[in-house]
């Protein structure tokens, strides 16, 4: 893993360096200082929350259904947005926004392109792709490092209260969920090092006397993660939606703790094209974005049966499936300090390096605050 790692940065270092200028390290606050944000109709104050607000039980910003109102741009404007699947839940509300004609509203054609993060981010460094829907993982961090100009500009979901993805471990004799104790333990994961669940699974690893160091990672296959727990293979896992739910109250099973509530660790990320080159269209992107949360996924969604089977066709999985997990908390707003302590939980793992990378070279806010009409 570590031998992989290395030669995927040392991949994005050579991307940065032949690539455009474009995708050079040109500050994109430097355009926040000249843009005009005006109030928006149906974004009221509760369109925005404090970033420093990390409060498990904080409602997220919401403006009124159908705001922020489109404000097209004077041309169409092409934008690709890569992303590592379709068919998850977490990338409804861009499926949603496209079906429901919600970047076109905007003058946006967009398209969606199914790409793993390392194929890409060298090309939205490039300015190929405008936009990733992903996470701000380990290679992520380690290419801004090399020189790639890329910003977290938007959140996406955080669980509901009753969602017990994340962390579970199988009980030996005598054990319960309280006298768990990690250290040298066996963890079944798909994701591996690197990904932002490092930081959630840290937590989870302190509170029952482990660490991501203490631990000992076996990478598995989506269908085999499960099994592994089942059957021994593994003393542990990090379950996703809805696999968890198959040893949820089951004998011999303890649930450790899963992402943090109200925190958003992935969304919306931005090259040089939307951050330098052509910001109002990045502003329409977001706008369009935050339109569909509030007007499709503003409560829980899935109380409507008919909403359930609509996102089950357009995401082609099984509505039984979608209705048994809770609805996600749609977010677009970023907290503050998740990329400090993203970065270190890398560190942690072994696959990042050096000082912590500062929030203002990793985030921006300022776009989606423009979307809805906040003004610092």
């Amino acid at each position: 893993m570590r031998r992989h790692l290395a030669l995927l940065l040392g991949a994005l270092l050579v991307t940065a360096a032949c690539s455009s200028p474009s995708s050079g390290t040109s500050a994109p606050e430097a355009d926040e200082r000249t843009r005009t944000v005006r109030p928006v109709d149906g974004c009221g104050t509760g369109s925005w929350t404090d970033p420093a607000d990390l409060a498990p039980d904080r409602s997220p910003a919401r403006c009124r259904p159908g705001s922020p109102p489109a404000r097209p741009l004077p041309e169409t404007r092409k934008l690709t947005i890569a992303t590592g699947t379709l068919g998850a839940e977490y990338v409804a509300p861009l499926r949603v926004a496209l079906d429901k004609g919600e970047f076109e509203k905007e003058g946006l054609d967009v398209t969606l392109k199914v790409l793993p993060t390392p194929e890409a981010l060298p090309l939205l460094a490039k300015g190929e792709v405008d936009a990733l829907w992903a996470a701000p993982e380990a290679a992520v961090m380690n290419g801004i490092r090399g020189g790639f100009t890329i910003r977290w500009v938007a959140g996406n979901f955080s669980p509901g209260p009753k969602s017990r993805s994340g962390l579970w471990v199988r009980l030996k004799d005598g054990e319960t969920a309280t006298s768990v104790r990690m250290a040298d333990r066996r963890l079944g994961t798909m994701i591996g090092k690197g990904s932002v669940i490092a930081y959630p699974m840290e937590q989870a690893l302190e509170q029952h006397g482990g660490g991501l160091d203490r631990i000992r990672y076996q990478q598995l296959g989506s269908a085999d993660v499960l099994t592994a727990l089942q059957n021994g293979g593994v003393d542990s896992a990090w379950l996703l939606d809805p696999v968890w739910r198959r040893v949820d109250g089951e004998p011999g099973y303890a649930f450790l703790g899963g992402q943090p509530a109200g925190e958003p660790l992935g969304g919306m990320l931005y090259g040089p094209s939307l951050l330098n080159d052509d910001v109002d269209a990045g502003v329409a992107l977001l706008r369009a974005y935050i339109r569909t949360v509030n007007t499709y996924f503003a409560t829980d969604y899935k109380q409507k049966e008919s909403y359930v089977t609509y996102l089950a066709n357009l995401l082609k999985t099984d509505a039984a499936i979608l209705r048994s997990t809770p609805s996600l908390r749609m977010d677009w707003e970023i907290r503050r300090g998740t990329t400090d302590r993203l970065q270190a939980a890398y560190r942690a793992q072994g696959v990042a390096e050096g000082d912590s990378l500062p929030e203002s070279r990793t985030v921006t806010r300022s776009l989606y605050e423009e979307a809805v009409g906040h003004r610092r």
